[in-house]
């Protein structure tokens, strides 16, 4: 009688503890936080600031500006010139510093810039250089005159945008024939209108005519000046 008493005394104890125990929470699922939106890249800004490094280019070459060009590209650009050939920073860099490319005019035109994301970016341009020359050491001068087609990748490493990645080709006759085709001429200035006569103004009353005076005598011609002697041609 007294186990069956402790033992009913110890399953009470058990039922009002377990009773009173908080229960657990079953669901470990772990709620992820919604992810931030990124910002929109600001368009214009970015294709303002790489047009300007893409027009910047005839002052860095001729001014052989290496130290901005080491700005502007990537430690690990690719270049890929019009003879199919491929380059990178360091022979640009001393190519620049040299001088081993000259010219009269190098004209980018046509920018077009696509903007990717916030940092990074696809330009391409028009480019025309007149009585360009390009002259190595140890190397035949080669004539660079011509018309091209370019494109450069842009990324935006600290702060600033650098060509990752750059190639150039050159047009062939034909298609500089039909870019010269398709070029819009330049208007026509019109013509001013004609400017009105003016009303004819009454004659005058004609007046008695004055008594005829001697002739006086003739004046001789001075003696013709003789032509300059043509100059001779070399």
């Amino acid at each position: 009688m007294t186990i069956r008493l402790l033992s009913l005394m110890i399953l009470g104890l058990a039922l009002t503890l377990f009773g009173c125990s908080t229960p657990q929470n079953t669901n470990t699922a772990t709620t992820t936080p919604a992810a931030t939106p990124e910002a929109t890249p600001d368009a214009a800004a970015i294709s303002a600031e790489v047009t300007k490094i893409e027009k910047d280019w005839p002052r860095i070459l001729k001014e052989r500006d290496s130290a901005t060009a080491r700005k502007i590209e990537a430690d690990d650009i690719v270049l890929v010139y019009p003879d199919g050939s491929t380059g990178g920073k360091e022979q640009d860099i001393k190519d620049i510093e040299a001088g081993n490319l000259t010219f009269d005019s190098w004209n980018v035109t046509d920018i077009n810039i696509k903007v990717l994301d916030a940092d990074a970016a696809v330009a391409s341009f028009h480019l025309v250089v007149t009585n360009g020359k390009y002259k190595a050491a140890n190397a035949p001068e080669v004539n660079i005159s011509g018309q091209y087609h370019g494109l450069d990748t842009f990324v935006r490493r600290n702060g600033q945008w650098q060509i990752i990645a750059s190639s150039v080709v050159k047009l062939s006759p034909a298609a500089e024939q039909a870019m010269n085709a398709n070029a819009k001429p330049t208007p026509a200035a019109s013509p001013s209108p004609a400017a009105k006569a003016s009303p004819a103004m009454k004659a005058s009353p004609s007046t008695k005519p004055s008594p005829t005076t001697k002739a006086s005598p003739a004046v001789r011609p001075s003696p013709a000046r003789r032509a300059p002697a043509a100059a001779k041609t070399p």
